[in-house]
């Protein structure tokens, strides 16, 4: 006797329950029409995830049981279909992160989540208490056991599911997206699953929350720990799999992706549902001429559509004309409305205002500041006219040495790359080119500069950004001592100068916009360093 098993990697929001079971139903309805016994949905699919401290509202969760009760009524005429949907439950003052498996009109039991995570992005044990119980249940002579998301990357609630018999684990899942997760999930289900003889559903998430991005990519092992079925990442998809026993049937999957592809579609889907989801009409972008704004609306216009997107040349008495030129080529390639505002008579109306002030004063960053700034309030005053929102496009390594300008090129509403390294912007323009020849050749090959003052490159105030790279990812991501990394070979004086940069401009990044997080470590809720502080590194 086999069973079918189908995978719904819906793109869930939080809060929106009337939404969420929309696309739940859609599916349980696809799925039954496919003869599937078992429809799996993500972690938290009523409510949406992460709630975050919605879960400490008593209306939100009174909410989530109503709603509940609405999606069995729903589900009652797709008759021997169980459905495992994942929301938030409450009993005797408790808050419990679980799964129930609705069949038939009622429901058939829950499994409440073990492992509360409270690291990285995760607060978990902020808002839930843990389950202890296994859980199970039968369909056609196997039996098939639930853990949701953190109970798989340790051995205790996979071995409490063996040990209540179960064949084959179904896991809801909500698992962020960063470069390697994938690869990370699949070996970590293998050590702490497959070693009790299961074969597992993983059933993931997909879809942006804030700076979160879901990519769903869920997949099938069997009791070997071998992949049996794999789902595309960064989309809605229903997968079905068939099971003989406790084996999955084997099935053809995508070949995987490179790494410039998958955070190419990260930064996609990150931006469409920030958007989509929080009801922006479009983006705006300040179109320098550059290679990361030209990364920004290549991601824009990918994610929205050239007819929701409007780029905004602003240059300065400092722009080259290779700039204005390469800004006009690549807005004319990928059809976005383009607008040209000259800056130099507001910068100029400011400098003359603040000539007394300053006299006697040599030319500093104060004047370049004063620039950026004229450009974030143009940028704005077109979002609050408009309604469309800023895409601020400042990248990783810029924001890690406060190589930016508050109220300046930080202001906006949606930081696309403040988890790209700029060497990855070079890599990510040049993969992106190779789609479609949309960013001009020039932009990629030119020295960076900002541009606000003559002559000006960004190696005038950093390191190449090779080694810069090298060092902010070794201190900010893989929390390696400045000592260790002149070991690993970099010069004792780039090491302090990129560390200490790291270290004062704490200050600026708390009040930078929130944006897509790529990495296991962003600089948002991975990263949470007093800005007050006097703790300096050991170098020797």
């Amino acid at each position: 006797m086999t069973v079918k098993v189908a995978i719904a990697q819906i793109n869930c929001t939080v809060g929106d329950f009337v939404g969420n079971i929309a696309r739940i139903v859609a599916m349980a309805e696809r799925a039954h029409a496919h003869g599937a016994d078992i429809l799996v949905t993500p972690e938290l699919s009523l409510c949406g995830y992460p709630p975050e401290d919605l879960l400490l509202r008593p209306e939100f969760l009174k909410r989530s049981h109503d709603f509940l009760g609405q999606l069995r009524q729903q589900l009652a005429t797709l008759t021997g279909l169980h459905v495992i949907v994942g929301h938030p439950e409450c009993e005797d003052g408790k808050v419990y992160n679980s799964a129930s498996v609705l069949i038939d009109g009622h429901c058939m039991g829950a499994y409440r989540k073990h492992e509360l995570p409270n690291y990285k992005v995760f607060d978990e044990q902020r808002y839930f208490s843990p389950g202890v119980q296994p859980f199970a249940f039968d369909v056609k002579g196997i039996r098939f056991g639930i853990n949701i998301c953190e109970d798989t990357w340790f051995s205790r609630a996979p071995e409490a599911a063996a040990d209540l018999g179960a064949d084959v684990l179904l896991v809801p899942n909500a698992s962020p997206f960063h470069l390697t997760k994938h690869m990370t999930r699949v070996e970590t289900m293998r050590e702490h699953v497959s070693e009790t003889g299961l074969s597992l559903v993983y059933a993931n998430l997909v879809g942006g929350q804030d700076e979160l991005v879901f990519d769903g990519a869920s997949f099938v092992l069997d009791t070997q720990g071998a992949v049996a079925a794999q789902l595309v990442a960064f989309e809605e998809v229903l997968e079905i799999v068939e099971f003989n026993g406790a084996e999955p049937v084997r099935q053809p999957y995508p070949e995987p992706l490179s790494e410039e592809a998958l955070v190419y579609g990260a930064l996609v889907l990150g931006v469409r549902d920030y958007l989509s989801k929080n009801g922006f009409p479009g983006a705006l972008i300040g179109l320098s001429g550059g290679i990361d704004s030209a990364l920004v609306l290549a991601v824009a216009v990918d994610a929205l559509g050239a007819d929701k997107v409007r780029a905004v040349m602003m240059p300065s008495r400092y722009t080259a004309d290779i700039s204005w030129t390469d800004a006009r080529d690549m807005a004319e390639r990928l059809g976005v409305r383009y607008d040209e505002h000259p800056i130099a008579p507001m910068v100029d109306a400011f400098e003359q205002r603040l000539a007394g002030e300053f006299e006697g004063r040599a030319a500093d960053a104060t004047e370049e500041n004063i620039q950026a700034r004229v450009r974030g309030t143009l940028l704005m005053a077109l979002s609050n006219k408009f309604g469309s929102i800023v895409l601020t496009t400042g990248n990783k390594s810029e924001l890690a040495t406060g190589y930016c300008t508050l109220y300046g090129d930080m202001a906006g509403g949606f930081a696309v790359i403040k988890d790209i390294a700029k060497t990855l912007v070079y890599r990510l323009c040049r993969w992106r080119n190779t789609v479609s020849d949309v960013i001009p050749d020039r932009i990629i090959t030119r020295p960076p500069s900002a541009e606000l003052r003559p002559d000006q490159t960004d190696q005038d105030s950093l390191p190449p950004y090779d080694v810069l790279d090298a060092i902010m990812q070794m201190y900010m991501e893989e929390n390696r001592s400045g000592a260790e990394i002149v070991r690993a070979g970099y010069a004792i004086a780039d090491v302090q100068r990129v560390t200490r940069l790291i270290r004062i401009n704490e200050y600026k990044r708390r009040q930078s916009p929130v944006g897509i997080r790529v990495t296991h470590r962003a600089f948002g809720r991975d990263w949470r360093y007093p800005i007050t502080n006097r703790f300096n590194e050991v170098f020797e």
